[in-house]
């Protein structure tokens, strides 16, 4: 895993105009002028808040897999929301179901832990979107509550950190 650079253009479009792909997300394929505007706010947060989302990528040959991290979106789901961290995970078609998006998490969190020690992260995912329910679950996320965000009905997942005795 490791910051997003502009070379990854490319491998992100593709990933984000796979219906498959943003199916539980955006409900709909992304144009090149978004995905260029994503990128840059995913550099910027690494620029003006020190995370943001990494690129995940196969260890064996280096090939772009997703994208896995945290971001400030200020989204307007609640105060409390939009100060939490909010950790996002996306994979392309071709590396779901193989263990990418677990590993990658995982990693995420780890370095969470230390960068925000006993802070809780949030995360937003459509009800249907099984998979992502499952990875939430996974890793102790649970569900906060229920909202609309862009007219689409969301769950709301809050993790609390596992505190040391």
């Amino acid at each position: 895993m490791r910051p997003p650079e502009l070379k990854d253009f490319e491998a992100i479009y593709s990933m984000w105009s796979d219906p498959d792909v943003v199916q539980h997300v955006t409900g709909c394929t992304l144009t090149r002028e978004e995905i260029w505007a994503r990128l840059l706010r995913s550099m910027g947060h690494w620029a003006a808040l020190g995370f943001g989302h990494w690129v995940v990528t196969d260890k064996r040959n280096g090939e772009f897999v997703g994208e896995v991290g945290f971001v400030r979106h200020m989204r307007g789901i609640s105060q409390d929301f939009d100060r939490a961290p909010e950790i996002g995970w996306m994979l392309a078609s071709c590396a779901q179901r193989l263990g990418y998006a677990t590993e990658a998490v995982a990693a995420a969190l780890r370095w969470a832990d230390v960068r925000w020690p006993g802070a809780d992260t949030v995360c937003i995912i459509s009800a249907d979107n099984i998979a992502s329910l499952k990875l939430a679950d996974k890793f102790s996320y649970r569900a906060d509550s229920e909202t609309l965000y862009k007219n689409q009905a969301v769950l709301v997942f809050r993790r609390t950190p596992a505190r040391c005795a």
